[in-house]
């Protein structure tokens, strides 16, 4: 069994990758440098990490952090002993987010959402919609302007909305979507919003951090 939190029935999984240069945010390498894209991976997902601290002060949920790259030694230094590190393992992302939802489900979650950390539009009060809407629905997607989606919330493991899609393209969100209807599962979708993964997307972190200082004077 692995060593999840004490269950809270609200689950959230973040997935996120060690900061590693050369090895994170490639396709902004050319435009930062392999150091820049780095601290544009760290800085996005501490940003994210705060707005699911942000909920957890209003909402009993548990919180693991499933990363790529790196171990757990350099995770809890990186972002701290309050979180609960789990390696994503082997596979494509449609198997590593399978796994992660069969073992939340398996330790006793009722409700689980897995985000990335690419979106920094994703904030508490998105999170806390999407654990409501999912005593309602079967299926919450979160989509993203560039045809993925950053946010996917469920009620029990369904394998086979992870299997047969071609991770990274634009078709993402609609091949889900229809997965999803034949499959006969009640779905609801969230604001569409926008990630940061290639140059022209920069100016979507700039803005963030421009609200974020105003909102810190």
């Amino acid at each position: 069994m692995l060593n999840l939190p004490a269950s809270p029935k609200q689950h959230l999984i973040v997935f996120t990758r060690y900061p590693e240069p050369g090895k994170t945010k490639t396709r902004l390498i050319p435009v930062l440098g392999t150091v820049g894209a780095a601290n544009l991976q760290r800085e996005m997902t501490e940003h994210t990490i705060f707005q699911v601290q942000e909920l957890q002060k209003a909402v009993a949920i548990s919180v693991e952090v499933r990363f790529a790259g790196g171990d757990s030694q350099l995770m809890q230094d990186w972002l701290g002993l309050d979180l609960v590190y789990q390696s994503q393992g082997g596979g494509d992302l449609g198997l590593r987010m399978a796994r992660s939802l069969f073992d939340a489900f398996q330790s006793g979650a009722e409700k689980v959402i897995i985000i990335g950390t690419d979106c920094p539009g994703v904030n508490a009060q998105i999170l806390a919609t999407a654990f409501e809407k999912l005593d309602a629905f079967d299926l919450i997607l979160g989509p993203a302007l560039d045809g993925g989606y950053y946010l996917i919330g469920l009620r029990q493991p369904i394998p086979q909305l992870f299997v047969n899609i071609e991770w990274g393209t634009a078709q993402v969100f609609q091949k889900t979507v229809d997965i999803a209807q034949k499959l006969n599962l009640s779905y609801a979708d969230l604001l569409p919003l926008a990630d940061v993964d290639r140059p022209e997307d920069l100016p979507i972190w700039e803005q963030t951090l421009a609200e974020e200082m105003e909102r810190s004077l």
